[in-house]
């Protein structure tokens, strides 16, 4: 829309592990099958039709939520082209010394049989034990005690360490100890790097294949690597008698056997931290294996420094510190996989050679053996990372390592948008990548979105059947078809919100560093918002006539307040949108929209226009449709990013746009300063103020809609009193006045319900709108209630029982409703302190009328309420009128006898009210004595029945 060349990349991964262990699951399942059994060939087949079957469901969910992909251009990291740029990243790599093949320890899955990156390990505290066993020390009565959380490595101990400075163990250094149950001799070693002698016994056991801190101090002492486990967690021969375990069975053993043989010091409770395979949920076991590294120390500065300089900016920036601090502790990256879904490795080995050779690392399968001219290569059978295939993705995809047209114009990228959880595991990646092979960085932005979590702010899974898949809420699906989770929330199958919602909501909810908590109640709303807009747009429509914008160009010299006012509203927008958008502040730029366009474009406009559209004078009724149109093709261009599928369908509706247009390609607003008018906005403000002011005193003093009645505003400041006069055809329809009185400040009329705004206060005289006697008997009763609502919560909530026991958002809930009912109550007291017999009521003075606190304002614009949960049209106010030029008449004083009856009238309600307020006095005390009261378990059962009961006969008054 901004006129620029652009390129949205479409295209997957391959996602090596998570994919093939979906498969093999399936294998298992129906055909009672490995994938050993299948052999590799087969099994790769089976895994390409699965992905064929259902690979294509993100592509259908970026297509029906109207990404403007480029799909001719879709890419998949297993396909000809990808697989090219893996072999050739991979020789190279190797060729420059960057890559190689070693016999280290690695984070090793029993469940998913391979290797796992660091960033592959979850950490969680999980309370366990801290085990104190006696080794003695060869030839003398002594012994060291060493600490433990997991005994069953004991069987593959090579040395126990202790601080060189230590006074207790000095004298041991260079002796041996006998390892308990199996006997082998193992040395006492001194490091001060592994030992802190404050910590436990002071001695430490070392088990350098099965624990990455004692590999590194078997590495400077040069001891034996001794691994009991095989591939599945099961311990091997090394175990001795303990061969053939699983790890915890052989905990068992061990401590069996140790504590028999008065071995076993002690055990003490201990938190730990456990490492978990981030995909199948198994605790990862440390490992000595072959496997192929990538030397990242040299990538890494290149990478680091790319962000020091300002090259690449990460958003949120508060994510900056966090990049730096991973770079520059990074370890060398395993990037080989035991796997058979994935890029297999391009190495061979020879099986004429001996064994300790190392592989053929070649683009193509070599004929024969470069050492010893064998024709016997045999392929490693490992696949690389998929992040390693991944981490190429933005040179690869436009046709690296050939010098494409694609390649020169799109490299580097602009953005990168992703989620901040794979900062490490592809942004860091790409980042390396990049500037080694094509000599800068991959992109200049990296947009980190939030997590999109259930809208208790759990994480999604299909174990907690919290799963909300994106095609559902845009075409609905049945009750059986949703995850457990969502279906108690629609058990009747959830209805279609549409793509143009869910993608509002994302947006409303996309706050920089926080988590969205995605709740389809919202999505509800922003549906709402849809439907609003297509109202505004075809009230719009129905009211332009044979109208023609070329013919009737805006004239600023034909503009009234209102259109001034709007025009200037739409300008300001525009730079806010503008401004958030360029800053990635997409919730304001959301919100900023739908204030404008909810409440000042179809509350307010619309109603302000239908005087000039459905008046006589003709150049007044253009003005204002070609206004309409203005903001509407304004407004739809600004919310097409948002909204595409609306704002296309109205855009073309609209008058003078062609049929061949396409609102993605139409230029998008700018701020120009064209229709900025702060005085309109400043005249304007009073009027929607006193507006607003009079429509909340009908609402919360019980007077009906179709009343019309006198107004008073007093205000301090001749301008806002002057534009308030000028203003009155806009005042009276919009509130449902009769009048409107407009003074300097004075004192408060008798008996009226007040507002407080800036610069103004709003007074409505409520005798003889409503049975003033029957209405402090309402509200009396009213306030009774909610007094008593409150306080059965307060006693809920004082339990500590209740507190402890209940769900965290139960407690909350009722937090928030105790706080609802106060807040009610408040109002209900002040409506009822305003309606107090004339003469019981304190007068003002006008210093202490203007100098009192007006209530907290909203967020939205001039009081008007910010985007609600359940969006809610507010009434519809009556259609302008022009300013009446004389005011309105005044009442004939009504007959003696009737004026008897009035007052015979009126003593009833005096003396029905003295009632209704000494019965709610009594009720309160009544409420709290009972508060007060320890009720035995019998009564606490009949209070929640009858609570129950008045709970649904509430809700059915609602």
């Amino acid at each position: 829309m901004r006129g620029d060349n652009v390129l949205w990349q479409p295209g997957t991964d391959h996602a090596g592990i998570a994919t093939q262990l979906v498969v093999e699951r399936e294998l298992l399942r129906t055909e009672g099958k490995t994938r050993q059994e299948l052999g590799r060939q087969a099994f790769i087949a089976r895994v390409w039709e699965w992905k064929e079957k259902y690979g294509h469901r993100i592509n259908e969910q970026q297509a029906d939520l109207g990404s403007s992909l480029d799909w001719s251009r879709e890419r998949f990291t297993l396909d000809a082209r990808a697989s090219r740029s893996v072999v050739e990243a991979f020789v190279r790599l190797h060729e420059e010394g960057l890559l190689y093949r070693a016999m280290r320890l690695i984070n090793w899955c029993p469940d998913c049989r391979t290797a796992i990156s660091d960033l592959e390990v979850e950490h969680e505290e999980t309370k366990g034990s801290l085990w104190e066993i006696r080794y003695p020390v060869k030839g003398s009565d002594e012994s060291l005690v060493v600490a433990t959380t997991r005994p069953e490595t004991m069987l593959g101990d090579t040395a126990v360490a202790v601080h060189p400075d230590d006074p207790r163990y000095r004298h041991l250094l260079g002796k041996t100890v006998v390892l308990p149950l199996l006997g082998r001799e193992i040395p006492i070693i001194a490091d001060a790097t592994l030992v802190s002698m404050e910590f436990g016994t002071g001695a430490v056991k070392v088990t350098p294949a099965h624990d990455f801190n004692d590999y590194e101090t078997g590495l400077r002492h040069h001891l034996p690597m001794i691994s009991i486990f095989d591939e599945a967690a099961v311990t091997n021969a090394e175990a001795g008698p303990y061969a053939g375990l699983d790890r915890l069975e052989a905990r068992r053993r061990v401590l069996a056997d140790l504590a028999e043989q008065g071995y076993l010091v002690a055990e003490k409770p201990h938190v730990l931290s456990v490492g978990t395979c981030q995909r199948s949920g198994t605790v990862v076991e440390p490992r000595l294996s072959p496997q192929w590294f990538v030397r990242t120390q040299p990538l890494a500065e290149p990478a680091i420094a790319a962000v020091e300089q300002g090259r690449v900016r990460i958003f949120p920036e508060s994510w900056t510190a966090t990049y730096f601090h991973w770079m520059r502790n990074i370890h060398d990256w395993c990037v080989s996989r035991q796997l058979w879904w994935g890029h297999q490795i391009p190495a061979y080995f020879c099986q004429d050679c001996p064994k300790d050779t190392p592989p053929v690392v070649a683009r193509t399968r070599p004929e024969t053996c470069p050492l010893c001219g064998g024709a016997r290569l045999v392929q490693d059978e490992d696949v690389l990372d998929t992040w390693f295939s991944s981490g190429l993705w933005p040179f690869s995809t436009l046709g690296w390592p050939e010098r494409t047209p694609e390649l020169s114009t799109f490299y580097p990228t602009s953005v990168l948008e992703t989620g901040h959880d794979i900062l490490f595991f592809w942004v860091a990646r790409m980042m390396m990548m990049g500037l080694h092979f094509m000599k800068d960085v991959p992109f200049r932005t990296v947009f980190l979105h939030a997590m999109v979590r259930d809208e208790k702010g759990e994480k999604m899974s299909k174990v907690k059947g919290n799963v909300i898949d994106p095609l559902d809420v845009i075409h609905g699906a049945p009750a059986d078809a949703l995850p457990p989770a969502v279906r108690n929330k629609f058990p009747g199958g959830m209805p279609a919100f549409g793509a143009d919602a869910l993608r509002y909501t994302l947006a409303s909810l996309t706050q920089q560093g926080r988590d969205i908590k995605l709740s389809l109640e919202r999505v509800n709303g922003y549906r709402a918002f849809a439907n609003k807009l297509w109202n505004a747009a075809r009230f719009v429509l129905l009211n332009l006539g044979d109208f023609e914008p070329a013919k009737s160009p805006l004239d600023k010299a034909r503009l009234t307040l209102a259109d001034r006012w709007i025009l200037a509203r739409l300008e300001r927008v525009t730079g806010e949108v503008e401004a958030a958008l360029e800053t990635f502040q997409f919730a304001e730029a959301a919100s900023a929209l739908y204030q404008f366009a909810w409440h000042a474009f179809c509350d307010w406009y619309i109603e302000l226009s239908k005087a000039a559209l459905q008046g006589e004078d003709a150049v007044a009724r253009d003005t204002t449709r070609a206004v309409l149109v203005q903001v509407l093709d304004q407004l739809f261009r600004l919310l097409h990013p948002f909204m595409p599928f609306l704002t296309e369908e109205l855009w073309h509706r609209l008058p003078g746009v062609s049929p061949e247009a396409f609102l993605a390609r139409a230029a998008f607003p700018e701020a120009t300063g064209r229709w900025r008018d702060a005085a309109a906005e400043e005249e304007m403000a009073p009027v929607v103020a006193v507006v607003e002011a009079v429509r909340t005193i009908r609402g919360e003093s019980n007077l009906s809609p179709a009343a019309r009645f006198r107004a008073v505003v007093q205000s301090e400041r001749p301008n806002v009193r002057e534009s308030l006069r000028r203003a009155q055809g806009y005042v009276l329809p919009l509130a449902g006045l009769a009048s409107l009185e407009v003074l300097p400040p004075g004192p408060q009329p008798p008996q009226s319900a007040s507002w407080v705004g800036e610069g103004l206060q709003v007074f409505v005289p409520l005798a003889g709108l409503l049975d003033l006697g029957e209405e402090r008997a309402r509200l009396q009763k009213e306030l009774a209630r909610l007094q008593t609502d409150v306080a059965g919560l307060r006693r809920k909530l004082d339990n500590p029982s209740f507190v402890a026991r209940a769900p965290a958002e139960v407690v909350e809930k009722d937090r928030a409703r105790v706080a609802e009912l106060e807040q009610r109550s408040s109002r209900v007291l002040e409506n009822l302190n305003r309606i107090e017999p004339e003469g019981t009521m304190s007068e003002k003075t006008p210093e202490e009328m203007f100098q009192s606190t007006p209530p907290t304002p909203s967020s939205g614009m001039f009081g008007i309420p910010s985007e609600p949960t359940h969006e809610v049209s507010p009434p519809a106010a009556a259609a302008p009128a022009p300013a009446p030029s004389k005011p309105a008449p005044k009442k004939k004083a009504a007959p003696k006898k009737k004026a008897k009856a009035k007052a015979k009238a009126k003593a009833k309600p005096k003396r029905k009210a003295k009632r209704g307020k000494k019965k709610a006095a009594r009720k309160v005390k009544k409420g709290k004595k009972r508060a007060a009261r320890k009720t035995s378990a019998r009564k606490a059962k009949r209070g929640k029945r009858k609570a129950g009961r008045r709970t649904a006969k509430r809700k059915g008054r609602r």
